[in-house]
């Protein structure tokens, strides 16, 4: 699907003001982000568009949460942290009851 049929899919809801193809690379290949000028208008093309079948393909409609996505990054990195000291502990552990048996 080229960009300008997404234009003439998604310009129906609204003013868009950009599109974005996902790269070539299997983890952005078949995705788009669509980009509107206004709030409402995203609003609209989610509720609408969600499930619409375009070319034998369903479309995934999501609206980008900024807030959602930072706090899942900072849950992920204060788990990562955690996992680093819960190691630290194992090896300290390890450490002190090799030094037990001595």
């Amino acid at each position: 699907m080229t960009a300008e049929e997404l234009y003439g899919i998604f310009g129906k809801y609204g003013a868009v003001y950009q599109i974005r193809l996902g790269e070539k690379s299997k983890d952005t290949r078949g995705t788009a982000f669509v980009i509107y000028e206004d709030i409402y208008d995203a609003k609209a093309a989610v509720d609408h568009l969600s499930g619409f079948n375009v070319g034998g393909r369903y479309l995934v409609v999501l609206y980008y949460q900024p807030a959602k996505f930072q706090r899942r990054a900072e849950k992920e990195e204060k788990q990562n942290e955690l996992d680093e000291l819960r190691r630290r502990v194992q090896r300290k552990k390890a450490q002190i009851a090799a030094n037990g048996d001595k």
